[in-house]
């Protein structure tokens, strides 16, 4: 099949695609949770939700891998490193009590996915330390054991968890599509420039995309620009 993007079009064999969504987590996405207690806002997250749904139900009926991840720690803090624990004002670091229990603490209420975007059961969850889904988890393991070659991307944030692990994708030979509607950041400015660098110079680390255009090319149809030119073959 065939995905329109930027900088220009990608051709996938659909056996070998998976559907990675990253970290959309109540504690960064619900009022009430962390990423709201730090001042942000948090609609700008949750509008990503309804494109990465239409995605996680077309990429399921097509039999595509679904891969979700999560950050967050052991409750006693062994793998959680110094220099991150101690960023912030100290009632709000990890490992202290949150609104939706202990910020970014494996299990605990706030660490989980939004129900929206709920795993089904043979799903696999990579549940990672830090920002990136490849650093500290088999991630790559499971995606090489299914003979994954490219990865849809999407999840929050833009700027940080997507960017990094597109990153560390590329480095390990994946190539990765990000939907552009499927990802946020509490700021948008971050959200853009996020984009162009994994789009810049010929797509230095991957492509960008859109919900749209990979729901035309599950289905079957053509992308965009192909059908303009066959109608215009026909005229």
């Amino acid at each position: 099949m065939v995905i329109s993007a930027e900088p220009d079009a990608l051709e996938v064999d659909p056996a070998q695609v998976a559907l990675l969504i990253i970290d959309m987590q109540r504690d960064f996405l619900e009022p009430g949770g962390f990423g709201e207690s730090l001042g942000n806002d948090v609609s700008r997250l949750a509008a990503a939700v309804p494109p990465c749904r239409a995605v996680l139900d077309a990429a399921r009926r097509a039999g595509l891998l679904v891969v979700h991840t999560r950050e967050g720690h052991r409750p006693d803090l062994s793998d959680a490193p110094r220099a991150k624990v101690e960023r912030g004002a100290p009632a709000l670091r990890i490992g202290a009590q949150g609104p939706m229990g202990r910020i970014l603490i494996r299990g605990e209420p706030g660490h989980d996915i939004v129900p929206a975007l709920a795993p089904a059961p043979g799903e696999p969850v990579i549940d990672k330390p830090d920002k990136g889904a490849f650093y500290q988890t088999d991630l790559d393991l499971v995606l090489k054991n299914r003979g994954i070659d490219t990865l849809l991307v999407c999840g929050v944030t833009t700027e940080v968890c997507v960017n990094t692990t597109v990153r560390e994708a590329n480095d390990r030979g994946y190539r990765c599509v990000v939907l552009a509607d499927g990802c946020a950041s509490y700021f948008p400015a971050f959200h853009e420039a996020g984009l162009a660098m994994i789009k810049a110079q010929g797509g230095i680390f991957g492509w960008v995309s859109t919900s749209e255009a990979v729901l035309t090319a599950l289905a079957g149809r053509p992308p965009r620009a192909a059908a303009l030119q066959a109608a215009e073959m026909v005229s």
